[in-house]
């Protein structure tokens, strides 16, 4: 996707350099403690491989991983990691463009600040010809799921848990 940009106003988003790797890794942890506190499991199950420096460095360095960071007001706002992935065999090489992590910081949120990520995730995607977009969005996470639900996404698949206590 090389140094794609978007800004509306003073909000900003844009793929992430490895000099932005400290800054998302401090937005990862606000997400992680907003995420446990709906589900405790969520670090061990939906979080990234500790240390997440690797596999935040390793999805810059990837090309069917886009990081992003956003900012607003010159203040890191957000990021979002996604992917491609491919569909099982019988699809003939088909694929899907999945967002595996979308965060706003919670003082910058209802000010386009994950509207201007997706915007630019969905250009990247439809760059890379994908046949489908999917999201990962948490049960209780009222906000994620109407977010993606105005963004034309529905649900299609829910996982079921039992902590086994």
């Amino acid at each position: 996707m090389g140094r794609a940009t978007l800004a509306t106003m003073d909000v900003s988003a844009r793929v992430a350099t490895p000099d932005d790797l400290i800054t998302i890794a401090a937005l990862y942890r606000d997400l992680e403690a907003e995420m446990i506190a709906l589900k405790r499991v969520w670090p061990f199950t939906e979080g990234l491989a500790e240390p997440i420096a690797t596999p935040l460095s390793s999805s810059i360095d990837d090309d069917r991983c886009l990081l992003l960071i956003a900012e607003a007001f010159g203040a890191p706002a957000g990021f979002l990691l996604g992917r491609i992935e491919g569909l099982l065999p019988q699809a003939d090489g088909a694929t899907h463009g999945v967002i595996r992590l979308i965060f706003t910081e919670q003082g910058f949120r209802e000010i386009g600040v994950g509207e201007t990520m997706m915007k630019l995730f969905l250009e990247w995607a439809a760059s890379h010809r994908v046949t489908g977009l999917d999201a990962h969005v948490s049960p209780g996470h009222r906000l994620a799921k109407n977010f993606f639900e105005s963004n034309g996404f529905k649900a299609r698949h829910i996982v079921m848990h039992n902590d086994g206590g």
